[in-house]
C-alpha cells in the first residue's frame, strides 16, 4: 500500500468510495433518508471535483499495489472549531478506509500521512469532528492521543447530531 495526495482525475473512483465507506460506517444507526440525503450532498462526483479543486482542501489516498482506493482521508485548513485551543491548527475533515480491508491498518497508514503533511506544511495542531455514538473512531483516535476539547452539531439529512470535538498537536509523539 502507497499514499499519494489525489487529482482531479480521482474524483469518480473517490466519490465510490467515499460514498460506501460513509454508508458503512453509519447506515445501520441511522434513517435510510437521512443517509440517503447526505451522500447525495457530500459525496456527488461533482461535490468531490469542486473539493479536490479547493486549495483549502488536501486529499491523501492509501491505494494497494494494484492501484485500487483502499481508504482516504481529508485535510482542510481554514477556520477551527471555536474549542480549538492549540496554535495555528488543520482539521481531518475526513477518514475512511474502505469497508471490505477495515482492520489492515489503512486507518493507521492515513493518519501517519495527516500528520506528516500537518508537520510539512507547519501547522501544529490537529484537529477533528467524530460522532459521539461511533465508539471505534473515538477509540482509534484516543490511541493517537487526541482528546476531547468541545463538541458541535452535525446534520445528517433532518437528523442533528453531536460530534466531539477532538485535537491533539501535531509533532506530538506516540
Amino acid at each position: 500500500m502507497r499514499i499519494r495526495h489525489a487529482i482531479a482525475d480521482d474524483a469518480t473512483a473517490l466519490s465510490a468510495l467515499a460514498e460506501r465507506a460513509f454508508r458503512n460506517a453509519f447506515a445501520a444507526d441511522n434513517s435510510p433518508e437521512d443517509v440517503d440525503a447526505y451522500v447525495r450532498e457530500a459525496f456527488s462526483v461533482e461535490r468531490v471535483r469542486n473539493e479536490l479543486a479547493n486549495a483549502g482542501n488536501m486529499f491523501l489516498l492509501a491505494c494497494t499495489t494494484a492501484g485500487d482506493l483502499a481508504g482516504y482521508a481529508k485535510l482542510h485548513s481554514g477556520t477551527a472549531d471555536d474549542s480549538i485551543s492549540g496554535p495555528h491548527p488543520i482539521e481531518i475533515a475526513r477518514l475512511y478506509a474502505d469497508p471490505d480491508r477495515i482492520g489492515r491498518g489503512i486507518g493507521a497508514a492515513l493518519m501517519r500521512a495527516c500528520l506528516d503533511e500537518a508537520a510539512a506544511r507547519g501547522y501544529r495542531t490537529i484537529w477533528l469532528g467524530v460522532w459521539v455514538r461511533n465508539a471505534r473512531a473515538i477509540s482509534f483516535y484516543e490511541r493517537w492521543r487526541f482528546h476531547t476539547v468541545g463538541s458541535h452539531p452535525f446534520m445528517l439529512g433532518s437528523d442533528e447530531q453531536t460530534d466531539l470535538i477532538m485535537e491533539r498537536p501535531v509533532d506530538l509523539r506516540l
